[in-house]
């Protein structure tokens, strides 16, 4: 059985990601933080980890390299979003939103890289915040482009493996995060989006399953947006 790792993994976005691997025959290990999670699924192991915190992160890669032999697919999806002006962000809240997003999976793949075996995938979660400057998020989109630049860089350090390195770039999208938004600001969006609407979660898990199944997409910033900012 083929080993994954999923970050964020247990909503949104990486859950469906998650599941949609257990369909395809895999065990995942999913990474989050916060309230436990108690939903079960059948070889899919939820594990808290602060990934802002790296004592964590390492003990969670020990734990991976004590109990699997190969990792064959690692989904980075985890990120954070502290939203603050400017000029209000701390040094604290900058370092925590780097070290969740870029710094824990450079590092997670640098310590697992000998047991990533040829053919594998490697997938993150970018996001439209990381292409296009939006207000009060400036640390997020920071991070989000950091993403992509690193996605792209990997390519090199996986050449002539077979194994692919790729970037899910979504808009918005219907996740718990996103509903906790005012009306308000949802039409707004809406106005910006040809689609009129944020995309579902099943919608963004297809670009992750294109990219597992095509083994010639490599180095893509893959834009699932709906046609945001059209207008």
């Amino acid at each position: 059985m083929k080993t994954a790792i999923v970050t964020g993994g247990t909503s949104g976005i990486g859950l469906g990601v998650a599941k949609m691997l257990l369909s395809m025959g895999y065990k995942v290990f999913a990474t989050y933080t916060g309230e436990k999670f108690n939903e079960s699924y059948e070889n899919y192991e939820a594990i808290n980890v602060d990934q802002s915190k790296r004592n964590e992160l390492y003990t969670f890669i020990s734990r991976i390299k004590e109990e699997c032999k190969t990792v064959d697919c690692i989904i980075c999806n985890a990120g954070m979003s502290i939203r603050k002006q400017f000029t209000e962000t701390t040094d604290n809240d900058w370092d925590a939103m780097m070290e969740v997003a870029v710094n824990s999976h450079y590092i997670l793949i640098r310590e697992l890289y000998d047991r990533i075996p040829h053919n594998s995938r490697i997938i993150f979660t970018g996001s439209q915040m990381g292409l296009m400057p939006h207000a009060t998020v400036l640390g997020y989109g920071v991070t989000k482009a950091a993403v992509h630049a690193l996605s792209k860089n990997l390519v090199k350090e996986f050449e002539g493996t077979g194994t692919t390195v790729n970037a899910i770039v979504p808009g918005f999208v219907e996740t718990p995060w996103q509903k906790e938004k005012p009306e308000e600001i949802k039409q707004n969006i809406y106005k910006k989006t040809a689609i009129h609407r944020f995309a579902t979660i099943d919608e963004v898990v297809e670009a992750y399953r294109f990219c597992i199944e095509n083994p010639f997409v490599n180095g893509s910033l893959i834009e699932v947006n709906g046609g945001y900012c059209y207008k």
